[in-house]
């Protein structure tokens, strides 16, 4: 818990740098970085995120920043393709592989990164923050996320909160699921 909340502690310095928001360092990288955390500090990670939302205005006055709550993001879409009762009435009276099958094609990767886009404005922001990976699981899985956002994206920094463990190489959501290979984003705070 301790080293949880030492990094915790320093992700609003990290995220208001120049560094972070001018992709200095990178390599010609993209600025997509991934702060992990052990998924049972979900509750603590969500109010430190509202936290960062209403000092990055007083620490960084002029900082054009978003945050976007990735199930939020998905049920709106469902909602604004007016499925989201179909799809709530399907998971109730026939489950959740149900569920998936039926939404599958609204929730792609692909059509949900521009559905992102169009939501962050990486052209009008200078940083977009990522969370709510968890709840939106196992409906969209954060790696094809981060791969359909690449070409999208441009030189806006990207910040995800991930409940699980990053290691630079792989992702595995709440430390439990199996590793997917993801190498494209640096980790936030070591």
């Amino acid at each position: 818990m301790i080293d949880f909340k030492q990094r915790m502690d320093k992700i609003l310095d990290r995220i208001t740098s120049d560094e972070l928001l001018n992709n200095k360092g990178l390599g010609n990288e993209i600025g997509f970085y991934i702060f992990d955390y052990p998924p049972e500090f979900e509750l603590e990670m969500r109010a430190h995120i509202q936290f960062i939302v209403r000092q990055i205005p007083k620490v960084k006055p002029d900082l054009r920043f978003t945050h976007i709550n990735l199930f939020d993001l998905l049920t709106g879409h469902l909602k604004d393709r007016k499925l989201l009762d179909r799809a709530i009435r399907i998971q109730k009276e026939k489950g959740n592989q149900e569920l998936l099958k039926a939404v599958k094609g609204a929730l792609g990767a692909d059509k949900i990164a521009k559905v992102f886009v169009s939501r962050a404005d990486p052209k009008e922001n200078d940083l977009v923050m990522v969370s709510g990976v968890g709840s939106a699981y196992p409906l969209l899985r954060s790696h094809n996320l981060l791969n359909n956002l690449h070409a999208l994206m441009e030189a806006t920094p990207l910040v995800m909160f991930y409940p699980g463990v990053y290691t630079g190489q792989g992702m595995r959501l709440f430390g439990k699921l199996k590793e997917v290979n993801y190498y494209r984003a640096f980790r936030l705070i070591c």
